[in-house]
């Protein structure tokens, strides 16, 4: 009779062989969490199949002890995370929000603060004079940068501030300029390369520079070719005397970014605003003048090229300018748009005396002017096209629109399924992954999270009416949506969601692809050989994409009557072999939305095409396995 030690290394040995082929390495052990997922992996898909890097790499860092740790904490209540939040999202390599360090109250006369980041200057600078308060290259390149600076500079006389090249780069930037510059006297703030090129920037300038005097403010280049997020100008300037504010530049080639200015400037004296280039080559941008410049005295409003080539976007002026004394307000060449977006004007200068309201050179087709002043208001070279009785559908400004439209869809995102051929040389967009670095939980942790805005919130620390905040309520929108007409989706919380839904779609013989790097990106490619997976048939996969999340949360669908390929992609001048990417083309497009970037690329529209994009790191696309 075997002896009871004999049969434990028996079974010792055994598992570690076992453990040793579902290994993605010879040095992974077998005893971490990583091991067990990819031993799921095998239970779960036993074609024997390589497990890629791209989608290993992204699985839970926890070791064993750690992730019992975790998940006993879990397992009693789940907000108990929140005690060991630091441990947790340094173990499990997850994305956290940054504590608000203390306030730094002590300043000198002149201030430099070009290497901090996630800093509180809050009360900072109050009653100070003359001077100067330098932010250059603040906050530069960071994931989640909370920065906060209210109350700054509260009665201060002739002190300047500078944020130049402030964030850069930044994702899910949050900045809070809450009653900045209150009661301050001359003086100049300038925000040049603000917030550029960041990704869901949120901004609040709320009581910024209150009852000011004289104080300069100038926004240039503010928040260029930013993407997604939401900037609040709430109360800016209210009670100011004298004042300028120059938006120059403001949000350039952005991307469905909203801006608001409520109760802007209101009860000001004297206060001049200008708004040149203002949103100029946006994509719906959405901004909200409400209540701007109520009961001023005097000032000077200008809006030139305000919207100029933007595609659709909305602009709501509402008790714009309403009883006020002696104001001016241009719009020049304002809202010339390829593709007609919205303007209301609700209440605009109601109720004002001597105001000058001049519409100038003015673009709109879905204009609506509501109780506006009855006096006072000039239309000058006002484009309704509308209303106008002169055909405007020519073959020319067909191909001006066409050609206008294109500018909003990056080169090479969308393509024809002809162009995977051997010999094409076409651009490739920027397929990098924009999303900050993050893991999976394991399914026994991330299991008992509940996916509501408020769990999530209060475990991981998330401040309400920030970055971080929204893009969570957006994840989780997006997960509690109902499928399209002939979609299958599933949020996917885990690695093991993943391969669970991926499996229930698509049987268990299958095989995930991404493209293998970003070389040849924003430039152009030769296409080298081309191989269709499975023969090149039309077929059915699940794709996934990720979302912004503490953790990594991959929006799941599937994908019916697709034709995957796999290229080679060449360098175009020397023939070298650089990437190989994969591609899926959707074969029918009929339930598409007609204003779908690809038919605004492409054409002719829904149902007419096909259309095929390459899959971008990050993302990821499960196909029946290919054995040819």
């Amino acid at each position: 009779m075997a002896s009871p030690l004999l049969f434990f290394f028996f079974f010792f040995f055994f598992f570690l062989a076992n453990a040793a082929v579902a290994s993605p390495s010879p040095s992974q052990s077998p005893f971490t969490e990583k091991a067990a997922l990819i031993r799921y992996w095998n239970r779960k898909i036993p074609n024997n199949l390589p497990h890629p890097a791209f989608l290993v790499s992204k699985l839970t860092p926890l070791s064993a002890s750690d992730a019992t740790t975790f998940f006993n904490l879990a397992a009693s209540d789940p907000s108990l995370l929140s005690s060991h939040l630091a441990s947790f999202c340094s173990a499990a390599g997850l994305l956290c929000p940054t504590d608000l360090t203390p306030s730094l109250s002590s300043h000198p006369r002149d201030s430099g603060f070009a290497a901090y980041q996630n800093s509180n200057f809050t009360n900072y600078g109050t009653d100070s004079a003359d001077g100067l308060s330098s932010f250059k290259n603040y906050s530069d390149g960071l994931n989640v940068p909370l920065d906060t600076f209210r109350r700054y500079g509260r009665d201060s006389a002739g002190h300047d501030d500078k944020f130049s090249f402030y964030a850069p780069d930044g994702n899910v930037v949050t900045a809070n300029f809450t009653t900045y510059g209150t009661n301050t006297a001359g003086g100049t703030d300038e925000f040049t390369a603000y917030d550029e090129s960041s990704n869901v920037p949120d901004l609040k300038f709320n009581n910024y520079a209150a009852e000011g005097t004289g104080r300069e403010g100038v926004f240039s280049h503010y928040s260029d070719n930013a993407n997604a997020g939401d900037q609040s100008f709430n109360s800016y300037g209210k009670n100011g005397n004298g004042a300028t504010s120059d938006f120059i530049s403001y949000a350039n080639n952005t991307n469905v970014i909203g801006s608001t200015f409520g109760h802007y400037g209101e009860e000001g004296n004297g206060v001049n605003d200008t708004f040149a280039s203002y949103g100029d080559n946006g994509n719906v941008p959405e901004n909200n003048f409400r209540s701007y410049g109520d009961g001023t005295n005097g000032g000077v409003d200008k809006f030139t090229s305000y919207r100029d080539q933007s595609n659709v976007g909305d602009s709501f002026f509402t008790s714009y300018e309403k009883g006020g004394n002696d104001g001016t307000a241009d719009f020049t060449n304002y809202g010339k748009s390829f593709n007609p977006g919205s303007d209301n004007f609700k209440g605009y200068g109601e109720g004002s005396f001597n105001d000058q309201i001049t519409f100038k050179e003015y673009f709109g087709d879905n204009t609506s002017f509501k109780a506006y002043a009855k006096t006072g208001v000039d239309f000058k070279e006002y484009h309704n096209t509308s209303s106008s009785s002169t055909p405007t559908t020519s073959a020319v400004e067909k191909k001006k629109k066409q050609d206008l439209a294109k500018r909003f869809v990056e080169p090479g995102k969308f393509f024809r399924e002809r162009s995977l051929k051997k010999g094409t040389v076409m651009p490739m967009p920027d397929i990098r992954d924009k999303m900050p670095p993050r893991s999976f939980l394991p399914r026994s942790i991330s299991g008992k999270i509940p996916l509501s805005a408020a769990s999530v919130d209060g475990i991981f620390r998330i401040l309400p009416d920030t970055a971080m905040g929204k893009a969570v309520d957006s994840t989780l929108a997006d997960c509690k949506r109902a499928p399209s007409h002939g979609e299958t989706k599933r949020c996917a919380a885990s690695a093991e969601d993943m391969i669970d839904f991926a499996v229930a779609v698509l049987g268990n013989d299958i095989e995930v692809r991404s493209t293998a790097n970003t070389k040849g990106a924003k430039g152009n490619i030769l296409v080298g050989d081309v191989r269709g997976v499975n023969g090149g048939k039309v077929t059915q996969s699940v794709s996934c994409h990720q979302s912004l999340f503490p953790y990594l949360v991959y929006y799941c669908h599937s994908v019916p009557r697709v034709r995957v390929y796999v290229a080679d992609i060449l360098a175009v001048d020397t023939k070298e072999k650089i990437n190989q990417g994969v591609a899926i083309c959707h074969i029918d497009t009929s339930d598409w939305s007609p204003t779908h970037g690809a038919f605004v690329a492409l054409g002719p529209g829904p149902g007419k095409i096909e259309v095929c994009h390459w899959i971008f790191e990050g993302d990821m696309t499960w196909t029946v396995a290919d054995h040819a």
